[in-house]
Parts: C-alpha cells; sequence; structure tokens
C-alpha cells in the first residue's frame, strides 16, 4: 500500500485532480468523481510503469495556500 498526494480543483464545470507524483491528471462532475477518477488513473499507471523507481516515500507533505495583494 502507497499513499500519494492528490490536489483537486474545481475548473469550470469539472473538478480536476492530479498526482504530482506521478503526473498523472483526471477530472469528475463531481468531487467524488473525480477522487474515483484519480484513483483508477494512479492504478493504471502502476500496472503500466510500476513505482519501482519512484523515492520512497519519507514524510507527508504538507500543502497550504498564501493569499497576497497586488495591484
Amino acid at each position: 500500500m502507497r499513499t500519494f498526494l492528490v490536489s483537486i480543483k474545481k475548473e469550470d464545470k469539472f473538478f480536476v485532480a492530479r498526482c504530482p507524483e506521478l503526473g498523472v491528471t483526471s477530472q469528475g462532475e463531481t468531487l467524488e468523481e473525480a477522487q474515483a477518477n484519480i484513483k483508477e488513473a494512479i492504478e493504471l499507471y502502476i500496472e503500466s510503469f510500476g513505482i519501482e523507481e519512484l523515492p520512497v516515500e519519507k514524510s507527508k507533505p504538507f500543502w497550504t495556500t498564501v493569499e497576497v495583494a497586488y495591484a
């Protein structure tokens, strides 16, 4: 079992899901559909390419947002 970081963002009519570790992207009309689709896309990636050459996960990344002012 391995955990992959996934980012999901609403873009127009779809939720777009991205796994930056693998370069895999998917989408869905709902958040739940996007989650299921990215999971399937990751599983297909692993089935096709494996994960042997990926670095071993040492720590969980921390993602946040930062608000900046602009003119």
